[in-house]
């Protein structure tokens, strides 16, 4: 995704209301999901800049573009977490409410999006972290439901989305490939 597209769409998305935040922060059996802290800077650079991570994400940006426009402490808003893994920033998880979107049936949903180092690719870390960000958010928020898109080239992306109960709602066509829309239904309160 460009900076033109990310701009873009986190400004299609607003806040997820009055949840409590930072939360504290969730331990899961390897990973601390929390809010961002300014020793996050460094990573923030590296998860933006990095070609891999942002192979179906329409391309990374420019390091030294980044190292100008990051804020010390980026990302920190509600639903933005950052995912500790031995103690240093290996992925963030982001959870925003899609104001507007590409697609009509996600439009009001809470969508979800991830970013994991090349590190940390191939150990189950996505699902972890993916699973306590959702599971937070049925704690905050009970009975949202929840979409993701990823393209359909995206094998990985689309086995996880699969493993957290999220089910095809359509394909569609955007940033020159197929992309794949699912839902996870709301959950009981």
């Amino acid at each position: 995704m460009s900076a033109a597209e990310r701009a873009a769409w986190l400004a299609g998305m607003n806040d997820l209301g009055a949840v409590p935040w930072p939360p504290a922060p969730i331990r899961t059996g390897r990973l601390v999901l929390r809010a961002a802290e300014a020793r996050d800077r460094a990573g923030f650079v590296e998860l933006y800049a990095s070609q891999e991570v942002h192979t179906y994400l329409g391309g990374a940006r420019p390091r030294d573009e980044l190292e100008r426009e990051m804020p010390v402490v980026p990302e920190r808003w509600p639903g933005s977490f950052v995912v500790e893994l031995d103690g240093v920033m290996a992925a963030q998880v982001l959870l925003k409410r899609a104001r507007e979107h590409a697609r009509p049936a996600a439009v009001g949903k809470v969508d979800l999006g991830y970013l994991f180092l090349p590190r940390a690719w191939g150990h189950g870390y996505a699902a972890e972290a993916c699973g306590a960000a959702l599971g937070w958010l049925d704690g905050v928020l009970p009975g949202e439901p929840v979409v993701l898109a990823t393209q359909t080239a995206n094998a990985r992306s689309l086995r996880l989305a699969a493993r957290l109960g999220f089910t095809e709602v359509e394909r569609f066509r955007a940033w020159d490939a197929e992309q794949w829309l699912g839902l996870r239904p709301a959950t009981s309160a």
